[in-house]
């Protein structure tokens, strides 16, 4: 062996010496070839190299060129030709006009030629690279190099390769004689008692370790079993020499002994224990079978891990519940989410039930009750045998000595493991005790919904007799879970109590009926938005002379102050109607309003927020059909002619509310008798599943019906676009037009002069006849003739008198003038100024108002 080993080493170090000679001999090849071709390039390509070649004297010029570059480029020649061969340098002088040694053919035609010769001087590499002139060879350059005079690092390094392989040799010998010697010293002389008493050692541990080992050979025979697998398996004493198979061992233990495949922490369930298995291969890097395999108990590590599981678990439950319960502000919909997560999580049935006062937004008493309350049940959510206990809003109250009447008065948990062991529970609430053992319900868990310290309800959460009991730990779990969806249960009962305040107050701020008068048919439709009140208002408001103003408008934002800034306007727009101004005028000062309105809300030291608002304001005269509008940055209404014909009209489109500077235009449209008028705010067409121009498109469609009254109108628009989730708050009016018959109004001008007023006086008495109104003769020719008598003596004429036969007799005069006479009271020799007084003891109200030629004095007469 010894004798081998020194063959090796000296074998591999001879083999390591040629193959380091032979590269070197290459490298030195290479090198040379690399070099001349390099020396001979570089001075081929010089850009003044033709020119010296085809000059008078080239060997002049080229000869000290070439010995410095060759002395530079560290080869053994440079030698430039003319295509002949003829040299005109070389680094022997005398050599200079002979024939170059050498292949030149290839290089003429433009080609680079390597060879290895031997000329004049040596056994050389040289190369012949061709010198080009526009495109045409004029010449060649050669350089050559010896390769002997190349040095290489392989050489450099042989005499370090040969003193190593010297050195491996030596230590080699050294290292065997050594390892030969201890072994000699570790076998040789060693009685059987030394050899005895080693195996014993090994048998001592390996029996004495707490992981069980078994080998198992390849036929299936157990060779090797430690007192650690014999407990662990409860193998017999004798198990080693047997088969497997016979050891009575679990099918899925038996089969991973006997077939040897390799398994990491395995667990599988023997007796009574897990044992964690890992099994291998005897000898993993040959074909020998075999395998050895290693046991551990892991059984109260599979505990710690399920509890850890459990733990896990609960906080999954209730990060799920913090996302999933109290997605909305509402009671009812809080409560579902609660029982939807419970049944979903540790409970198979689970109900809430909730105090009265809570689902209306009220506050229940603080702290507990002293007896249980009635309670409506608000959600349900699982299955079981039957139908609920209780339908989901019936109201009832528990039975004192049931476990929710029990947490009502106390205001803590209660935990029935057992609903059949509950003795006083079955024996103060038999009936409904019975029917839940027969619906197959177990256990129950029933926790307060307290938040703040108020007691709002209970929930209640049951386990079938198919699934374990409810514990102290599920107890702990409802309790946590039942402490969120309370705070989110009274989030949704604040929010329930604000918004009905703020609906109530928008209500409150509506019209709470429509007035009475002729000239209109409407009908109006209002809905508030679910998340929060708006600002849309309407109004219908009669106006002297038979007319009437139509108005809708909306506030920017939602909430109180919207709704607040809504009644304000509204407001406002009456005042401004009372005085009888045109539509443009009217929302003219409703913008110069709603500026205050920013300055009045802003925090001091802030800039003002613009509250902002959108309006459309129209006044419909049934005498003539004329309706006059003007709006202020809300949406175009929608005329709808006695055919179906439906239009958008056109209205100059003024700016929104409270931006202020720029005017409003108003326009009138002639309507016919029939005809139908739509206003509505952008809540009506406008929602998240579709934009305002679809929403246009479908009015378009449902309006265009002919012949439909406004209450039937107003249904069909809601049917055709209902609200989506009502984010926004709705208004719609409809009033469809009618004109006052020609026969029910009397018109005639009155010359400027006083004896005029007797001839008036005798058309007022001959047309209150023809109308059956005799008795208000009197009163309707004191009033017209102290009006045209005023007209005449303060006015300029023309002068006209008009009766209007409406609810009320309504008695116009006009004139031209645009002074307004006022109410006073006349002294006692005063000759004048009482007959505005009479006008106003004898009529229900009367008034100024003004048009583009003058003005109007009316005054109404309540009818017989």
């Amino acid at each position: 062996m010894f004798v081998l080993q020194v063959l090796v080493v000296v074998v591999l170090v001879v083999a390591a010496v040629v193959t380091l000679v032979l590269k070197a001999r290459t490298d030195r090849f290479q090198a040379a070839r690399a070099r001349s071709l390099a020396a001979a390039a570089s001075f081929a390509h010089g850009p003044s190299l033709p020119a010296a070649i085809r000059g008078p004297d080239p060997s002049a010029v080229l000869q000290p060129l070439a010995e410095s570059a060759r002395r530079a480029a560290g080869v053994d020649f440079i030698v430039v030709m003319n295509r002949d061969g003829i040299r005109y340098t070389s680094p022997r002088p005398d050599w200079i006009g002979k024939k170059f040694v050498g292949t030149i053919g290839p290089s003429l035609d433009g080609h680079v030629t390597i060879e290895q010769v031997r000329g004049p001087m040596a056994a050389e590499v040289q190369a012949v690279v061709p010198v080009s002139d526009g495109g045409r060879v004029v010449g060649m350059v050669s350089a050559g190099l010896n390769p002997g005079k190349v040095s290489s690092a392989i050489s450099q390094q042989l005499p370090f390769v040969l003193g190593a392989g010297a050195a491996a040799l030596v230590l080699a010998m050294a290292g065997t004689a050594l390892v030969s010697r201890r072994l000699r010293r570790q076998t040789h002389g060693l009685d059987p008692a030394e050899m005895t008493r080693m195996y014993e050692h090994h048998d001592a541990v390996l029996h004495a370790v707490r992981e069980g080992v078994v080998i198992v050979g390849g036929d299936g025979t157990a060779l090797l079993v430690n007192d650690e697998a014999r407990r662990l398996l409860g193998l017999p004493t004798d198990a080693e020499g047997r088969p497997v198979s016979g050891l009575g061992l679990d099918p899925r233990m038996t089969d991973l002994l006997a077939s040897g495949r390799a398994v990491t922490d395995e667990v599988l369930p023997v007796g009574g224990r897990l044992l964690a298995v890992n099994n291998r291969p005897t000898y993993p890097d040959e074909d020998a079978d075999g395998s050895v395999a290693t046991l551990r108990d892991s059984t109260e590590l599979r505990e710690l891990t399920g509890r850890a599981e459990v733990a896990q678990r609960r906080l999954r439950l209730l990060y799920e519940a913090s996302v999933a319960i109290g997605t909305t502000l509402d009671v009812t919909r809080t409560a579902e989410e609660l029982t939807e997560v419970a049944t979903r999580w540790f409970a198979d049935y689970a109900s809430v039930d909730l105090a009265d006062p809570v689902l209306r937004g009220d506050e229940p008493p603080s702290g507990s009750y002293p007896q249980a309350p009635e309670l409506h049940r608000v959600a349900v959510t699982g299955a079981y045998g039957g139908p609920p206990l209780y339908q989901v809003g019936e109201v009832y109250a528990y039975h004192p000595n049931t476990p929710m009447a029990r947490v009502l008065v106390s205001g803590r948990p209660v935990l029935v493991s057992d609903v059949s062991a509950a003795a006083e529970w079955r024996a103060g609430d038999p009936g409904r005790t019975r029917k839940i053992l027969e619906l197959g319900l177990r256990s129950l868990i029933t926790v307060p919904l307290t938040a703040r310290g108020v007691l709002m309800g209970v929930a209640n959460f049951w386990r079938t007799a198919d699934n374990p009991r409810l514990d102290q730990d599920d107890l702990v779990l409802a309790e946590e879970l039942a402490a969120r969806a309370a705070v989110c249960v009274d989030n949704a009962r604040r929010f329930t109590r604000e918004h009905a305040m703020a609906v109530t107050l928008q209500r409150s701020l509506l019209p709470r009926g429509l007035p009475e008068q002729n000239a209109l048919d409407v009908a109006h439709r209002y809905l508030p938005a679910r998340s929060g009140v708006g600002g849309d208002w309407f109004d219908v408001i009669p106006l002297p002379g038979a007319r009437v103003a139509l108005v809708v408008g909306d506030v920017v934002g939602h909430g109180l102050h919207a709704a607040a800034t809504m009644g304000r306007l509204r407001t406002a727009v009456q005042n401004f109607a009372t005085l009888d101004l045109p539509p443009d005028e009217l929302l003219g000062h409703l913008d110069e309003l709603v500026g205050l309105i920013d300055y009045d809300t802003a925090p001091a030291g802030d800039e003002p927020a613009v509250a902002g608002a959108t309006c459309l304001y129209a006044i419909y005269d049934p005498t003539d059909g004329i309706c006059t509008l003007a709006r202020a940055g809300h949406p175009l209404p929608v005329l709808v002619r006695p055919d179906g014909t439906v239009d958008f009209p056109e209205l100059p489109a003024g700016p929104p509310l409270g931006l202020g500077g720029l005017p409003f235009e108003a326009a009138e449209l002639r309507l016919p008798e029939g005809s139908s008028l739509v206003l509505y705010t952008d809540g009506l067409i406008r929602g998240r599943e579709r934009d305002i121009g679809s929403g246009l498109a479908i009015l378009r469609t449902v309006l265009g019906v002919p012949g439909r009254a406004p209450e039937e109108t107003c249904e069909a628009v809601l049917e055709a676009l209902p609200p989506d989730r009502r984010s926004d708050d709705i208004a719609l009016l409809v009033s469809r037009t009618r004109r006052m018959d020609a026969d029910r109004i009397a018109a005639w001008d009155v010359p400027y002069e006083p004896s005029a007023v007797a001839g008036a006086r005798a058309d007022i008495t001959r047309q209150l006849t023809e109308w059956g109104l005799e008795e208000m003769v009197f009163a309707t020719e004191l009033i017209l003739s102290e009006l045209i008598t005023n007209a005449i003596r303060h006015a300029a004429g023309p002068i006209g008198v008009r009766l209007l036969y409406d609810r009320t007799l309504i008695c116009e005069v006009s004139d031209t003038s645009s002074t307004s006479p006022h109410l006073r009271y006349a002294a006692d020799e005063d000759e004048g100024g009482r007959g505005l007084f009479l006008v106003s003891q004898l009529s229900d109200r009367w008034g100024t108002r003004y048009y583009a030629r003058g003005k109007i004095i009316w005054a109404e007469l309540a009818l017989p």
